[in-house]
């Protein structure tokens, strides 16, 4: 989203991470993804990294500001938020509580969210920023793991905070499904024209 919003134009390498290409490898031996290459062939391999040159290139609608109230929301967020979604997705896998018990884990930042959009439009002040942006997509998982039971939670307002963003003409724009580069096939992003693979463009 950042990408696109800023007006960033790039090649789309789509792939599948138990098949790792290895020229993503000599880029980023880590393995993780997003790998963002620049012009300058600048290696950024974290995602609030790649969100923060994106929008360092361009950000029309002043995302950044005020900056240290962003990355202390997504701090939070990546450092304890996003641990016991984890848990709670795949609560198979940490059977030492239930699937309930993992819910509830994640209430109290849930909650704070809400809380947050009380008073305020969007997470910072009354303005789409940075915040809003880097810890949508982590609602977004959340809701979806049990549809049903985060539909009955007591949080109307962040209900109303995640609905907007699904709504965006944004987030539609980056949402297609793309095949894979490790299948041959490559984008032109964020337009989502095809460069390599079937009938790529000449």
């Amino acid at each position: 989203m950042a990408l696109a919003y800023a007006g960033i134009q790039c090649e789309l390498r789509e792939l599948m991470l138990k098949d790792k290409p290895q020229s993503m490898l000599e880029y980023s031996p880590k393995g993780t993804v997003p790998v963002l290459i620049t012009d300058k062939n600048q290696v950024i391999d974290e995602s609030l990294d790649v969100m923060l040159w994106a929008l360092q290139q361009n950000d029309p609608d002043n995302w950044l500001n005020p900056q240290s109230h962003n990355l202390a929301l997504i701090n939070e967020n990546d450092q304890n938020f996003k641990p016991l979604l984890d848990r709670y997705k795949y609560a198979d896998r940490y059977p030492e509580l239930t699937e309930n018990q993992h819910q509830d884990l994640t209430l109290p930042f849930i909650e704070s969210l809400d809380n947050r959009l009380n008073t305020t439009k969007y997470l910072i002040n009354s303005q789409v920023s940075l915040a809003d942006v880097a810890l949508f997509p982590f609602i977004r998982q959340y809701a979806f793991v049990n549809k049903s039971w985060f539909d009955q939670l007591p949080y109307p307002d962040l209900k109303t905070w995640l609905h907007k963003f699904l709504d965006l003409n944004l987030f539609k724009q980056i949402m297609p499904k793309f095949r894979l580069y490790n299948d041959g096939f490559s984008y032109q992003f964020p337009n989502g024209q095809l460069l390599s693979g079937d009938n790529p463009v000449t």
